[in-house]
């Protein structure tokens, strides 16, 4: 079985790592996909975000990490997936999410999306949140993977014209 795990991972965090971990046991494959979200304004490009993912998910043989534009749905079926996998951390992130789900229902009804709680270590955690802490130069270290903390410090540093 196949399933698909999308975001835009700006940047990936620790808890949608823990999400991809889970989620490898469960299924054959699992695409973990950077949607390039229009309402969204990315830090990091698709390319570094995929980058980035990759060099994290590196000793989990049966992750595949890819991008894409358009409907996640369209990129579910091209891809053979019979799931979409959503993280979550609180009733908020739920109203969105179902909301999500019931429209890709009616898109492709042949899909289903999968709610994974996130572990409690990490109910708090975001990318926004992330991205604000290191913009202080506060410690990012157990929020996201090393490859991801060297290249935000390195990003946030050029961004504001000085290293941090």
């Amino acid at each position: 079985m196949k399933a698909v795990y999308p975001g835009s991972f700006d940047p990936l965090t620790n808890g949608h790592l823990d999400i991809i971990r889970r989620a490898a046991k469960i299924f054959d494959r699992l695409f973990v996909v950077v949607f390039d979200n229009p309402s969204k304004t990315c830090l990091f490009s698709v390319e570094e975000r995929v980058a980035m993912i990759r060099e994290s998910v590196a000793d989990i043989p049966n992750v595949t990490v890819d991008s894409s534009t358009g409907l996640l749905v369209d990129y579910a079926k091209k891809c053979g997936a019979c799931a979409i996998v959503k993280g979550l951390r609180a009733v908020s992130d739920f109203d969105y999410e179902f909301k999500m789900a019931l429209m890709n229902k009616k898109l492709a009804p042949e899909l289903e999306t999968l709610f994974m709680m996130t572990s409690l270590k990490y109910l708090y955690l975001s990318s926004s949140l992330v991205k604000e802490v290191a913009s202080y130069g506060g410690c990012i270290k157990d929020l996201v993977p090393p490859a991801v903390e060297e290249r935000l410090f390195q990003k946030i540093g050029n961004k504001l014209g000085k290293d941090i």
